[in-house]
């Protein structure tokens, strides 16, 4: 019985000793297993380092993911234009080249529009209208409108002629229209929307955008209507520099004598209808893609933006003070371009060179043929 108890023991520890020996080795075949091997696997092939001119097939196989070669060509557009599915001008250009307009860094060409539109004529364009609205409101204040310093005599003069006011007319609603519309549009954001909100705000700049483009060709003719009409007199005579020099007599009783019309308004026809005015005008065509033969690419359009811009507020604020003259800043100035006739006095008080050649017979007193002069209890009073 002892040699049998024996025996089993010793089988039973026999069997251990070979179940630890078994575990053992499947460990140690697991642990080979897992463990990484000394080198590439059968058939690999190391890739070749990237290369700044690979495309992007090639870098696709040596750095996934790294799409380098595709940025490049899309900075690069401007230079070579790359290959579109949508059709137009400029499809295949997606980022400018670099440039630099006035006022700008030498950057891309759209951020340098950027920068000169709201570091330069924004601001400035701005503080120049402010500054002319302060100073004529200024000079109202101080002196008041101008004029009324002789009676009126009770015979009047034809100054504007029923198309002579109509051009006028036509041109000046035109320009309002345009003035108001394009001061919300571009400095809008600053004074209007803190107090109407971005929903009405929005309608609102809608609303005059379309009323700006509906107004510009309006302008347009107009505005060439107005300069053929209005030349002859605006040309250079003599008492102009006198004019000039002592700036009208205005700050004084007595005005400086002048023709039909004084050196002022021949400089506000001159700088502002025909060069500014003009200026605009083929700008906003521009913009309209409205003239033959140009190639509308995105810096035609950045360079038209700033010119019509800049001309615009150039003449905006130069206007101002021809709007205010023609208006409540001197006496029966406003009627005589309504109704077309001035009294006498006022004509020899405003414009005494005029009033001496129609005294003179040189100039007709009656501008349009056929109609007689108003009878004097119809003559305008202030």
């Amino acid at each position: 019985m002892s040699l049998t108890i024996a025996d089993t023991l010793g089988r039973a520890a026999a069997a251990a000793v070979l179940a630890l020996a078994l575990g053992h080795a499947s460990a140690a075949g697991e642990a080979a297993a897992a463990a990484p091997q000394a080198g590439p696997p059968p058939g690999f092939v190391v890739p070749a380092d990237p290369k700044p001119d690979d495309t992007n097939a090639q870098r696709a196989k040596s750095q996934p993911g790294n799409n380098a070669p595709m940025w490049r060509k899309v900075h690069g557009s401007g230079e070579a234009p790359g290959i579109s599915q949508v059709e137009g001008n400029e499809s295949g250009t997606l980022i400018q080249t670099l440039t630099s307009y006035p006022g700008s860094r030498f950057t891309t060409a759209g951020e340098a529009w950027r920068q000169t539109r709201n570091n330069w004529i924004i601001p400035y364009g701005g503080a120049l209208l402010l500054l002319v609205a302060i100073s004529i409101g200024v000079f109202y204040w101080r002196v008041g409108a101008l004029g009324g310093h002789e009676p009126d005599s009770g015979r009047v003069i034809e100054r504007f002629s029923a198309f002579e006011r109509t051009a006028h007319a036509a041109n000046a609603v035109a320009f309002t229209v345009l003035a108001i519309s394009g001061i919300v549009i571009a400095w809008g954001q600053f004074f209007l929307l803190p107090l109407i909100g971005h929903a009405l705000f929005g309608w609102l700049t809608y609303a005059l955008k379309t009323a700006h483009n509906f107004a510009g060709p309006i302008f347009a003719v107009s505005l060439v209507v107005v300069i053929l009409t209005f030349v002859r007199d605006n040309l250079p005579r003599s008492g102009d520099g006198t004019w000039l020099v002592k700036f009208g007599g205005m700050l004084s009783q007595r005005e400086v004598p002048s023709h039909r019309f004084n050196a002022g308004e021949k400089i506000i026809f001159w700088l502002g209808v025909f060069v500014l005015g003009l200026i605009v005008v083929a700008a906003g065509l521009v913009l309209d893609k409205a003239v033959p033969g140009i190639e509308y690419t995105r810096a035609t359009m950045q360079v038209a933006n700033m010119v019509h811009g800049t001309a615009a507020a150039l003449m905006m604020a130069l206007f101002a003070g021809h709007i205010y003259i023609g208006t409540i800043g001197m006496k029966g100035a406003w009627k005589g371009m309504s109704t077309g006739y001035v009294d006498e006095a006022w004509a020899r008080e405003h414009h005494e060179l005029w009033y001496d050649d129609i005294k003179a017979g040189k100039i007709p007193a009656q501008r349009t043929p056929d109609t007689p002069l108003p009878a004097p209890a119809a003559k305008p009073t202030r």
